[in-house]
């Protein structure tokens, strides 16, 4: 930055900037960098593609909350999040979530592959790993700064000096301490993994289940990964050696009393649904056709195949297979979910009231697909349906305060502002004048359309 003479004499002649020489332009840029790597604020980016549906994330509550409560984090409101990624992954970023891919949930054959996972999570939030690592990764960052700064430093009067030995010295000062600091971090990291495996194992025995899903997971994902570290070295991998971390875990899976329990049919059932709706909405056709076949009848492969048919060929063939599906478990709420979600899509959302009611009628936690009862009710364009509309969005925004379409502002996102104000309007009438809610919802009836929109019609 240029500074003028008065900041420091009361002056206005400005001082002309000295040209900085190479040696001090790398320590600005050096601790510039370090600085930058260690203060970047998270809420600058991107966040990942979430899933939302009701009976996944219903699903995975009862996979998850046993285990919570094993770890004494019942109350602690933990929820699985669900990232459209294909990949094979989960992870915890903060004390609140637990990140779970769907191809997790695709890959896992079994609920005990899925809450063997979550129990590993389970064990990195109660273990505090988070806010350790925290700690040392600022630590690590200060030491960083410093190692740089003195390496360059020595750099500096190996330039002035012209000694040779001294530059090598200012180099191996600011490599030496960097690769110190990522061996002591990735060290720590692999420390983690199994601490975390350890108290994966003490909760699935607590609540009574197997580790074997656990086992065979980290054991089919060595397997597959063993060709490309064998050609790595161990101390560069975040996670101990999959050879070691499978042998240990096998030790301790295998001592608990319950490795050879199986997962109850009637919970085996639900996580094949759970899998075939995944792969009905997140794959092409052609990927539906080829993991269900025709020739399978289970219910999941029909599901998904009614699925895929409603999203991708003829509407009214999709809902005779919908139809087939509540006819064989009548008191399934997501199939009158999916009926729902179908006649809604295909322009049709009065023929879609009736089945979103009753699915929110039996769902247990029924808050998204109210959300959507919503959305048909206020589609319909039918006046007398506008209160009702605003009851069971209010009710739903309670429970799913995150959810965008809940309200008359999500209305108001996507650019139906007329129906933003009729909602917001109603809304009024339901808030104590002058709190937030009827603020808000006073703001929303009031809005106009911009003059662009006013254009165009």
């Amino acid at each position: 930055m240029v500074r003028s003479q008065a900041d420091m004499t009361g002056t206005e002649r400005p001082i002309r900037p000295r040209r900085a020489t190479p040696a001090a332009r790398l320590i600005a840029v050096a601790t510039a960098t370090a600085l930058v790597c260690a203060g970047a604020p998270a809420h600058a980016q991107k966040g990942p593609p979430v899933v939302r549906d009701a009976e996944i994330e219903q699903l995975l509550r009862e996979y998850t909350q046993p285990i919570l409560r094993a770890a004494g984090l019942a109350q602690q409101n933990i929820q699985v999040v669900i990232i459209n990624d294909r990949s094979f992954n989960a992870f915890v970023a903060d004390g609140r979530r637990i990140f779970v891919n769907a191809g997790t949930l695709m890959d896992a054959e079994t609920p005990n592959q899925v809450i063997g996972v979550l129990a590993h999570e389970t064990g990195h939030i109660a273990g505090g790993h988070l806010a350790r690592m925290r700690e040392m990764l600022a630590a690590a960052t200060t030491q960083s700064i410093i190692a740089m700064l003195l390496g360059v430093g020595a750099m500096v009067a190996a330039g002035r000096s012209g000694s040779q030995d001294l530059g090598q010295a200012g180099s191996a000062a600011i490599a030496g301490p960097a690769a110190a600091i990522q061996n002591s971090m990735i060290g720590y990291l692999r420390a983690q993994e199994e601490q975390a495996d350890r108290a994966g194992v003490k909760f699935l025995t607590a609540t009574g289940q197997s580790a074997k899903g656990m086992y065979d997971t980290f054991k089919r994902l060595a397997d597959q990964v063993l060709y490309q570290v064998r050609y790595m070295s161990p101390y560069l991998q975040t996670h101990p050696l999959p050879s070691e971390r499978v042998a240990a875990l096998e030790g301790l899976a295998k001592s608990s009393p319950y490795w050879d329990h199986k997962d109850p049919p009637a919970l085996q059932a639900r996580h094949d649904l759970m899998r075939a709706k995944l792969y009905g909405f997140l794959e092409r056709p052609e990927g539906v056709a080829r993991r269900y076949p025709l020739s399978d009848t289970s219910l999941a492969a029909r599901y998904a195949r009614a699925i895929s048919a409603y999203r991708f060929f003829d509407p009214r063939g999709a809902l005779a297979q919908i139809d087939a599906l509540i006819q064989a478990q009548p008191q399934n709420p997501y199939f009158y979910e999916l009926k729902g979600q179908a006649l809604l899509e295909a322009g049709k959302p009065a023929e879609a009231v009736a089945p979103l009611r009753h699915a929110a009628q039996l769902a247990p936690n029924p808050a998204l697909i109210q959300v959507m009862l919503g959305q048909a009710l206020v589609a319909t364009h039918d006046r007398a349906h506008l209160d009702e509309a605003v009851s069971i969005l209010q009710a739903a925004v309670v429970r799913e305060p995150e959810s965008p379409e809940g309200s008359a502002q999500a209305a108001f996102v996507r650019g139906d502002l007329k129906t933003a104000r009729e909602i917001a309007a109603r809304a009024k009438t339901r808030f104590p004048v002058g709190s937030p809610g009827w603020v808000k919802a006073d703001d929303l009836a009031s809005l106009k359309p911009p003059q662009s929109a006013l254009r165009s019609r």
